[in-house]
């Protein structure tokens, strides 16, 4: 009867604990830890099809885990720095627990690992989107005229027009996205504001920061850039409409511009029929005052 007891305050205790699993997504990474002996998969996608039924015992289970994205270059760079031997899986296990803390991670919510994948990498790509800007926006430094350091300085502002470009849309669910491309790679940050039953907006943290961020980057760099949103609500056509990054600010495209935009291949050039159901318009005026000083740097 003791022994049953134990037993069973086990089972109840690994429901307590939460996991994470350090996924290998595509076949290039998974072929380069197959050089450690003791990483026995033989193809990728009889590996996936593993992890997928693991995932699936431990929800069943009702355990938490959380997927996180495993990166071997990193993983040796790891072992290297922690004087770790990469081929135990312990060391692994350690990766993996600090890829929980500090890495892109998804939670296994019972979606298909096919949907899963995408998402994880994409949440891979946020993440290091979101660091590269910020570390160039560090860079920048204080101003050589007044001293104000001057990527703080476009955080504010890009955070005060987000807030006004939030406040003058029209009623409905919002998706905003913003490239700069006068850096030394394109940065594309996506936002989404969805409008709550109590006329609130309800926005993500992690890409709220993200986009604030990228579109910092650009104002203070004054670089080539843009930004377009679209709301759609119910009974009504979706709009669009942007902004190009002018100087430390923000200049409205023409209906015109923005329907061009949309309706020519990026690629080739070749016009695309427009969507049915959309207006392409000109945006509302920010009555934007607060512009930033003209730094010297």
């Amino acid at each position: 009867m003791a022994l049953t007891d134990r037993q069973l305050m086990r089972r109840v205790l690994r429901r307590e604990i939460a996991g994470t699993i350090g996924l290998l997504t595509d076949e290039h990474d998974f072929r380069a830890m197959k050089r450690y002996r003791s990483f026995t998969f033989d193809d990728h996608t009889t590996y996936l099809r593993q992890v997928e039924d693991l995932l699936k015992v431990r929800a069943l289970q009702g355990t938490h885990t959380t997927v996180a994205l495993f990166d071997p270059q990193e993983y040796a760079d790891y072992c290297t720095a922690g004087n770790l031997d990469p081929d135990l899986p312990a060391s692994r296990s350690r990766f993996t627990a600090q890829l929980a803390t500090t890495g892109p991670t998804i939670p296994y919510d019972g979606q298909p690992l096919a949907d899963l994948v995408p998402a994880l990498v994409d949440e891979a790509v946020r993440q290091a989107t979101w660091e590269y800007a910020a570390t160039l926006l560090s860079r920048l430094g204080a101003c050589a005229t007044c001293g104000e350091d001057i990527g703080r300085a476009a955080f504010q502002r890009a955070s005060g027009l987000i807030d006004r470009i939030l406040d003058t849309a029209p009623p409905g669910d919002r998706h905003l996205v913003c490239s700069v491309t006068g850096t030394p790679e394109t940065l594309v940050a996506v936002l989404h504001a969805d409008d709550e039953t109590d006329s609130a907006t309800r926005v993500d943290e992690a890409e709220a920061l993200e986009f604030t961020t990228v579109l910092a980057l650009g104002l203070a760099t004054r670089g080539p850039g843009g930004l377009v949103m679209r709301t759609s609500a119910p009974d009504s056509p979706d709009r669009i409409y942007g902004w190009r990054m002018r100087g430390d600010g923000l200049e409205p495209l023409t209906a015109g511009e923005v329907f061009d935009a949309y309706c020519t291949d990026a690629e080739s050039g070749d016009l695309i029929a427009p969507e049915s159901g959309v207006d392409y318009c000109v945006p509302p005026d920010l009555d934007d005052e607060n512009r930033l000083p003209d730094h010297h740097h």
